[in-house]
């Protein structure tokens, strides 16, 4: 028995990026993953344009703009790759979590596609594409632990394997890509707001203005073994902070923004990494875990590249090895669904089973879909 490869056309539409990616995974021997991934084509189209007059997505300009785009961006992906649908293996789309108005569109292309070219249809949670994506870049291995970071998610989750999802904390109220949204919109930035507040503090001073870090340092108390640590986020009151701060110093000088901005990310900065360094004390007493862990880092606010380095720097001192995508990869992509949905192609074929074509047809949109849930 050879190396058998497995190509999908992955489709992505939860939010404001309409997307089409054709990937290839290769299986050695026994049937397992044989290291990273390959990307034979990747289109992405970003829709910030069209909401930023807003300054955040509007549902129902992303449903348009993803009616308008999709079958075109398919036809791209094809014709960059040099392949028809005939050749594939499988089509994959995002069935959620996301805008449901955009989610339908992707996932009513992708499963008539794969009707039209009788290829097997694959509904894929969003937050499995970002959480398997350093599967697809880097070929890490199970188990690792999984810091998911976006516009609409916070989330720290011990993973085990494909569809092995446990949570271990997650925010409170804002995610962190809304609170960076936000505070970039207070202060009067361009959207998206993580990039811009990114921009600015790399001239301003981080210790200008002492903001708070919730809960930061704090722990769960567990009267059966003591003090638990805690790994829970909340970015409201930070948010609430920066406000009041600004309203103060208004009207706001160039000087005040960056050292703001500067100042705000410095305490998202510390909170996240307070956060994360006791899901790395709990993922490893949990699992009973020696040696060097990765710590895979995931979603759009991945990319920031502060963010990055201090985490880098808490990995290291905590026996784990930090992994982060391209930052393309990071933020919303169809290669990342395309990924899953070969992972989960190859799955069943070691399990032998597969879920019907009935019942991959039913695949049903959902706006909220939680990632711990696929461990049912």
């Amino acid at each position: 028995m050879g190396t058998r490869q497995i190509t999908v056309l992955g489709l992505e539409s939860s939010c404001d990026e309409t997307a089409a990616a054709i990937v290839r995974l290769t299986l050695d021997t026994q049937g397992q993953l044989a290291g990273a991934g390959e990307i034979i084509s990747n289109q992405v189209l970003s829709q910030i344009e069209l909401h930023a007059p807003y300054g955040g997505v509007v549902p129902e300009i992303a449903a348009r703009a993803h009616i308008t785009h999709m079958d075109g961006l398919v036809k791209q992906a094809l014709e960059e790759a040099g392949m028809r649908l005939a050749q594939l293996d499988a089509i994959a789309a995002t069935a959620g979590p996301g805008l449901i108005g955009g989610v339908l569109i992707g996932l009513t292309t992708g499963k008539a596609l794969a009707l039209a070219a009788q290829k097997r249809f694959i509904g894929i949670n969003h937050l499995e594409g970002h959480a398997l994506t350093a599967r697809m870049t880097q070929g890490v291995e199970f188990p690792y632990l999984l810091l998911l970071v976006s516009g609409g998610h916070c989330q720290l989750l011990g993973v085990t394997g494909l569809g092995q999802y446990q949570e271990l904390g997650s925010t409170m109220d804002d995610a962190v890509g809304e609170a960076f949204d936000k505070a970039a919109k207070l202060l009067s930035l361009g959207y998206p707001g993580g990039p811009e507040i990114e921009r600015w503090a790399r001239e301003g001073n981080p210790e200008a203005y002492p903001l708070p870090r919730p809960l930061i340092d704090r722990h769960n108390l567990d009267t059966g073994s003591g003090a638990e640590l805690a790994c829970e986020f909340s970015f409201s009151g930070l948010k609430t902070a920066l406000r009041q701060k600004a309203e103060k110093l208004a009207p706001l000088k160039d000087t005040h923004v960056r050292d703001l901005a500067a100042s705000f990310q410095a305490a998202v900065l510390d909170c996240l990494a307070d956060r994360t360094r006791n899901a790395m004390h709990v993922f490893r007493m949990l699992h009973n875990l020696s040696g060097e862990i990765p710590l895979v880092v995931a979603g759009g606010v991945a990319a920031n590249q502060a963010l990055r380095a201090r985490l880098d720097m808490e990995a290291s001192a905590q026996g784990y090895a930090l992994c982060v995508p391209p930052p393309a990869l990071c933020t919303d992509n169809a290669a990342m669904i395309a990924w899953a949905g070969a992972e989960r192609m190859a799955s069943a074929e070691r399990m032998a089973s597969a879920e019907s074509e009935a019942d991959a047809m039913a695949t049903s949109a959902k706006a909220r879909w939680p990632l711990a849930d696929l461990s049912a």
